[in-house]
């Protein structure tokens, strides 16, 4: 039986305990609501930073209810979690493209960072693309024309991440992702912000980046600066493409803690 299947089910008989905290009597209590979903997304970058990550935007660090909520829906399969964290993803995304783009611009593209196939399999979901899904919904019912476009897939075999420092990560995915067929063309027609829901080191967000990039130069209707120009602080240039694209930003749910120290006055 499915670990998510039973969650589920054990949701329906069994008392109910917040999954942030673990109070009484309900799914999710006001304050971890609060937690996960009060402040407003702040700019946020791990040091070391990875060559070519893009411009990342966080709502929560990655501590108390927030880790515990994620790993409830990501882990346990608690799988009503989604439309919380879509939520809050939804207002990150908002923040993340406040600043650019205009009418012209087409609407949002949602890229879900994919999982490994065997983590779907086990888990019985992919959950940041179920995050992606409801997050999109949640900005068109604010009037923000968006929709969830899972694009990106993984070439081969990547290994479990957890117990891998900065390096080790950003070697273990570096090449692991891919633009499907026909996905480059898609991802022109709008502003894209890939999506997740927690960044630590930051090296699979600068790789489906890369893989987004290289697809757009494939296709040939993006020109301008080379992949490897940036800024002096380590932040892509920001371009417009024949179609009027920008480099891909990036929303994500929480972020480790040291990211908003180094950010703090941003």
């Amino acid at each position: 039986m499915n670990s998510w299947w039973w969650q589920a089910f054990s949701d329906l008989v069994m008392p109910l305990d917040c999954a942030g905290c673990g109070e009484g009597g309900t799914r999710l209590c006001r304050r971890c609501l609060a937690e996960i979903g009060g402040g407003a997304a702040r700019r946020v970058r791990p040091s070391p930073a990875p060559a070519g990550l893009p411009v990342v935007r966080a709502a929560v660090p990655y501590q108390g209810a927030a880790r515990a909520l994620l790993l409830e829906h990501k882990e346990r399969g608690a799988l009503w979690l989604a439309r919380v964290l879509g939520s809050v993803l939804a207002a990150v995304v908002r923040a993340s493209t406040a600043t650019g783009g205009g009418p012209g611009l087409g609407h949002l593209l949602l890229v879900p960072v994919p999982s490994a196939p065997g983590a779907v399999r086990s888990r019985g979901h992919d959950p940041v693309r179920r995050m992606a899904s409801y997050a999109a919904a949640e900005l068109r019912r604010a009037g923000v024309p968006a929709r969830a476009a899972p694009l990106l897939r993984q070439r081969g075999r990547v290994s479990d991440q957890s117990g891998l420092d900065a390096e080790g990560r950003a070697a273990n995915v570096a090449g692991a992702l891919r633009v499907v067929a026909g996905g480059g063309a898609a991802l022109a027609q709008g502003r894209v912000v890939l999506v997740d829901d927690l960044m630590t080191t930051g090296a699979t967000l600068a790789e489906a980046a890369r893989a987004v990039r290289k697809s757009w130069e494939e296709d040939n209707w993006s020109h301008g600066p080379k992949l490897d120009e940036g800024r002096s602080d380590g932040y892509p240039t920001g371009f417009r493409g024949s179609r009027g694209a920008r480099l891909p930003r990036a929303a994500v749910v929480a972020s480790s803690p040291s990211s908003f120290e180094i950010n703090r006055n941003c």
